[in-house]
């Protein structure tokens, strides 16, 4: 493959924009070479600048569930475009959306829309505090919330400890009242109630962790994290960005029965618009400003652009047998990738919840942050890199998750899995 616009692209998007890229994993820095610049993108294909194809399993890291550039959701972008692109003034299609999440996401009673998965969760963990009138967040190892100053913090390698900022840039001040646990550690959990249990505002979480692979909860954890906020008069906040519309058409709370009190959303939401949103029981969100107290507001909030992309995808994915044909599709595709490891005898940990998945190359079962960190990266790096060359184009980092869509039909699912028979050969030989 040739990728010379890609390298002369990147060397100018350098000078410009730090690192080149506009987030940091795009950089290929966990995988080697140098990122491709996409210039197109149809159902489930991406060309980049040099004109190669690929299927992608990144999908704008989860939104696009029903693929790229899905008619439905360009020709209503198309008609919403002519009406003007943002008025900063209340539209119909702010409630619409509105009450699909609400009819879809078991929990939502009311929705305030933001722009981002960054500005819901730290919209929703202000209002936690608002609502209970206590300081302290528990936010989970390897959990990733957006790039708020509290809530970036690295956990400890005991069991539980206090937050450390985890960049240059965060004031210690700024995590002082997050407190921090391994995921699946339920223990952890119980002990920081028993010594801040007054304070503890709630618990935020991923309930299916998907920014250190994909590694779902252990049976009875969420039910656990129930009991003890309810023991506590604690807030138990889902963050569903990645995980809603994507597990269960009602998110992790409708996939594994546990009823949060908030809950963050984006990516699905806005079908790969810039959109975020956070909900939850009417009488806490009744403490968002003008209705309450607790001020929050945007610009851009509610953009019916945004509000178009998601009425238009929430609609589909909820017709009847759409979804389950996604989680039919992902499973075919998960056990053939399951099989193209174990002919090249290459040991690999596969987790899959709904459209989500991961393939960690690691002989042991991964639960939380530190067993996911014993994987095998350069590996890893390498089954990218030859599955790029086979057309393929995966997650640049061991630690994300792939997803699935609609457009990835069977004959699409055939391909993939022909180039990951080819790849894993190519590893072997090295």
């Amino acid at each position: 493959m040739n990728f010379s616009n890609s390298e002369r692209l990147f060397a100018a998007a350098q000078k410009v924009i730090p690192g080149g890229v506009n987030s940091p994993v795009r950089a290929f820095r966990a995988v080697g070479g140098q990122p491709l610049f996409i210039d197109r993108a149809e159902g489930p294909y991406m060309w980049d600048a040099d004109g190669n194809r690929y299927i992608d399993y990144v999908l704008s890291w989860g939104p696009l569930i029903l693929g790229h550039a899905h008619p439905d959701v360009v020709n209503a972008l198309k008609r919403a475009v002519e009406r003007g692109v943002s008025y900063g003034a209340p539209t119909a299609l702010e409630t619409e959306l509105a009450e699909l999440v609400c009819e879809l996401v078991p929990s939502a009673e009311q929705v305030r829309f933001v722009n981002s998965g960054t500005e819901a969760t730290m919209s929703v963990l202000r209002l936690a505090r608002a609502f209970t009138k206590r300081n302290k967040i528990i936010k989970l190892q390897g959990n990733y919330h957006g790039h708020a100053d509290f809530l970036l913090v690295q956990a400890g390698s005991g069991v539980a400890t206090l937050g450390l900022p985890d960049s240059p840039g965060v004031p210690a001040g700024a995590t002082r009242d997050t407190l921090t646990a391994p995921f699946n550690d339920l223990a952890a959990i119980e002990g920081l109630f028993n010594q801040h249990g007054d304070d503890i505002a709630g618990i935020i979480l991923e309930p299916v962790a998907g920014n250190m692979g994909c590694v779902p909860p252990l049976e009875g954890y969420l039910a656990g994290l129930r009991r003890l906020c309810t023991q506590y008069d604690a807030l138990l906040i889902f963050d569903e960005v990645m995980t809603g519309f994507r597990v269960a058409l009602g998110g992790a709370q409708e996939y594994y029965g546990v009823m949060p009190d908030l809950t963050a959303l984006g990516k699905v939401i806005g079908g790969g618009l810039p959109v975020g949103a956070y909900a939850g029981r009417r009488e806490i969100m009744q403490t968002v400003a003008p209705a309450g107290p607790m001020y929050q507001a945007g610009t851009l909030s509610g953009n019916p652009l945004a509000m178009t992309a998601g009425i238009e995808t929430l609609k589909a994915i909820r017709e009847p047998g759409v979804f389950e044909q996604l989680v039919a599709g992902t499973t075919e595709l998960c056990q053939g990738l399951g099989a193209a490891a174990e002919a090249a005898n290459i040991p690999v940990y596969q987790t899959q919840v709904g459209t989500m998945f991961c393939m960690f190359f690691t002989d042991q079962p991964v639960v939380n942050w530190d067993t996911a960190a014993k994987s095998d990266t350069q590996k890893y790096a390498r089954f990218f890199q030859a599955m790029l060359r086979q057309g393929v184009y995966l997650a640049p980092s061991q630690f994300e998750t792939g997803f699935f869509s609609t457009a990835h039909t069977e004959g699409v699912i055939a391909a993939t899995l022909r180039a990951a028979e080819a790849a894993f050969q190519e590893i072997m030989d090295q």
